[in-house]
């Protein structure tokens, strides 16, 4: 586990070096801030009201964090299905020429559909249970992923498999040390981006299929005309998405793309 101790060792000085991010969090703030002064709070509430909508609801315990865990498990599950099926089959066809130029239509099309109209195909098709919005999730992630583990397996540098093979390296050598730390360098910024987007498709699909979620309580607070209680449901959710990124994914990429630096290294020597 000597990986996991030194990710350990790597968080306080990722979070030292995160003034840029936060300073630049602290600028939308104090825009916010201005646009709600110049309008009001019936149109824009400030981040102060927003902050103490949603403090009051994880006070209470029994609307923030029900409310969020239904949402996160949809997305979850419908982002490691994609995960799972999207990079397992987007580096299969990058493997082949003639399965990666039959699959780029197919990739074309599912990334040109608009979430939207998967949705209401999933209405159809699954109700209003938790199919409809782990469906869309799927659907709407799967090419995002695909296309990274396509592209990864294709831009494999043919000089790193010749050097593999003439130094007649095992086969599980090649693909833990050669194949797949490039592979997942394209993977995992596909699976970050997926991960953002199966956040925002799932509020959709909740607030148009669902009567639970972070969507169906968006629905009753526009219902309401409860502008603080809209902005405090949105706060919630970017908060999640940026613990996620920020706190766990982003040190985690940075240690599995340490590898570049070696092998840009090793070239200039």
């Amino acid at each position: 586990m000597a990986w996991i101790r030194t990710w350990l060792g790597g968080v306080p000085r990722y979070l030292w070096g995160g003034w840029g991010a936060i300073a630049s969090l602290l600028l939308m703030v104090a825009l916010w801030e201005a646009l709600a002064a110049h309008y009001g709070p019936l149109v824009l509430p400030t981040p102060l009201e927003a902050a103490d909508t949603l403090a009051a609801w994880a006070e209470r315990g029994g609307t923030l964090w029900p409310t969020l865990l239904v949402t996160a498990r949809r997305a979850f599950f419908g982002l490691a299905l994609a995960v799972a099926v999207g990079s397992v089959l987007g580096v299969a066809a990058g493997v082949s020429m003639t399965a990666a130029v039959m699959a780029r239509p197919w990739a074309t099309v599912l990334l040109g559909t608009p979430p939207i109209a998967w949705l209401v195909l999933a209405m159809l098709w699954f109700g209003t249970g938790d199919g409809t919005p782990v469906f869309t999730v799927f659907i709407a992630c799967f090419p995002i992923v695909f296309v990274g583990g396509m592209q990864g397996a294709r831009t494999l540098d043919q000089h790193w498999r010749d050097v593999a093979r003439a130094y007649h390296l095992p086969w599980r050598m090649r693909v833990m040390d050669v194949y797949l730390p490039h592979v997942v360098s394209y993977l995992f910024p596909a699976w970050i981006v997926a991960l953002g987007s199966s956040w925002k498709v799932v509020v959709m699909a909740e607030l148009l299929a669902s009567d639970n979620g972070v969507g169906a309580a968006l629905a009753s607070t526009r219902a309401q005309l409860d502008m603080a209680g809209t902005l405090a449901w949105i706060g919630a959710v970017v908060l999640v998405l940026l613990a996620l990124e920020y706190l766990l994914l982003e040190p985690i990429k940075r240690e599995i793309e340490r590898w570049r630096d070696g092998g840009a290294a090793g070239e200039r020597v």
